[in-house]
């Protein structure tokens, strides 16, 4: 049998089996995307053709909902108060998320790994039964409706999230480059800068993703902590809708545009993101 012949039954069998697997992704991803499709075309649409039965696929377009929620509503300034509040938590959390999961990395006894499941418990609570104690403690030190109390509330729901993904990255670096580095005369915090962060760099965007993700989209701690001058974009977003089917094409339009930022940054980070992720896919 000749190479070529064995090449064609090679992409033959390969072809037999991916294909099925590729249409399989493919629709999953469909479904997946069918919502946000959906939320796009009726935000570009007036309320009498969103709601027609059957759906109006052929329409004129018109921007007059986009224009009411970030001009005459003024989102843009609930923007300002997600993005705040979202990068100072990301900022917060994974500086200190990051350098507690380099040292719970290095310690390899049963104390850190009840530190770790002790830290892990606080994530086990549900929001609701965070909320109130937050709200009264905020309610006592005079931070209702201030950004401080929106962000630590948010560093300490993330920060078991942060410590735990980044003690995974940290774990996959090799122990023989920091005894190396200490050889050398490196002290513990020239170690963590020099040697471990710039290894896990990738997976640090990761983590800040997720952070940022987990931040931008919280909306029962913005219900309770927050006001009229820090309101975020889902507490906002969820004053629209109701009964009024006016109302639903501008939470439509409110719904794009609060996607829009996260999905710029998903698109600059995405090669970090693909480093991040297939970290620790291989043992070598």
């Amino acid at each position: 049998m000749d190479a070529a012949t064995t090449k064609r039954r090679w992409w033959s069998g390969h072809a037999r089996t991916q294909v099925p697997l590729f249409l399989l992704l493919c629709g999953f991803t469909a479904v997946n995307l069918t919502p946000v499709v959906w939320a796009v075309l009726t935000s570009f649409k007036q309320p009498v053709d969103a709601f027609a039965v059957p759906p109006e696929l052929v329409f004129t377009p018109t921007f007059t909902f986009h224009y009411q929620v970030w001009v005459e509503k003024a989102f843009w300034h609930y923007l300002i108060n997600s993005v705040v509040i979202s990068v100072s938590t990301v900022v917060i959390s994974v500086s200190i998320g990051t350098m507690a999961a380099y040292g719970l990395s290095r310690l390899r006894s049963n104390t850190s790994r009840g530190v770790l499941f002790a830290i892990l418990s606080m994530r086990m609570f549900p929001h609701i039964l965070l909320a109130i104690p937050f709200f009264v403690l905020a309610r006592m030190l005079g931070l209702i409706n201030t950004y401080p109390a929106m962000i630590l509330a948010l560093v300490a729901i993330n920060q078991p999230f942060t410590i735990w993904l980044m003690r995974s990255f940290f774990l996959d670096v090799p122990g023989e480059l920091y005894e190396a580095a200490e050889i050398d005369g490196c002290n513990a915090w020239q170690v963590f800068a020099r040697v471990g962060l710039p290894l896990v760099r990738p997976g640090l965007w990761v983590t800040a993703l997720f952070s940022l993700l987990l931040a931008y989209n919280e909306f029962l701690l913005g219900l309770v902590l927050t006001g009229p001058a820090t309101k975020t974009l889902p507490v906002a977003l969820s004053e629209y809708g109701a009964e009024d089917i006016n109302y639903w094409t501008l939470s439509a339009a409110a719904a794009v545009g609060i996607m829009l930022p996260i999905v710029a940054f998903m698109i600059l980070l995405q090669r970090h993101l693909v480093r991040g992720l297939s970290m620790g896919a291989v043992k070598g």
